[in-house]
């Protein structure tokens, strides 16, 4: 039986940092160092080019991640760091699907697109490129419908996310 508190979770995190050499790469290696998977992480300059946002997803034991976040705040570099695990974060992920398109299937991919909100953004004779946007789940629930068609290539964004602005 698990003791509540000692199972592990999944957890996004996002830091904001000095966009300098190494950085990403010692946030990392923190994880790294201590037996701690990243699950994904994504990175990028912020509205200020001199700043970053790193949001990593992660998962462990809640006593864990509080070390975790002890470890990071330590870091020179970093200047903020928040749990975006709650409800009160937006949080979205980006994927490029390559699928084998046949002339038999392309009608039911195009239909899957249209229902999913994404985008057809490049075609070949075997072939469709499909962007999608959105909620993990939302992007999951599109892969796997997909899957039975042939999936060649798959390229995942990780999740991204943002506090809601109070109104």
């Amino acid at each position: 039986m698990d003791v509540p508190g000692h199972c592990e979770q999944r957890y996004v995190l996002t830091m904001l940092v000095e966009n300098e050499p190494g950085v990403t790469a010692r946030v990392s290696g923190l994880f790294a160092g201590r037996g701690y998977n990243i699950e994904t992480i994504c990175g990028a300059p912020t509205a200020n080019p001199k700043i970053s946002r790193i949001t990593i997803t992660t998962r462990s034991k809640p006593e864990q991640l509080e070390q975790i976040m002890k470890q990071i705040r330590r870091l020179i570099n970093v200047t903020k760091l928040r749990d975006m695990t709650g409800e009160d974060a937006v949080k979205r992920e980006m994927a490029l699907i390559c699928v084998n398109a046949a002339p038999k299937n392309r009608t039911e991919i195009t239909r899957l697109v249209e229902t999913f909100r994404a985008r057809i953004v490049d075609t070949g004779l075997e072939h469709f490129i499909i962007e999608v946007s959105g909620r993990e789940e939302k992007v999951n629930a599109l892969i796997r419908l997909l899957e039975p068609m042939g999936i060649k290539k798959l390229a995942r964004s990780g999740t991204l996310a943002l506090y809601r602005e109070p109104e």
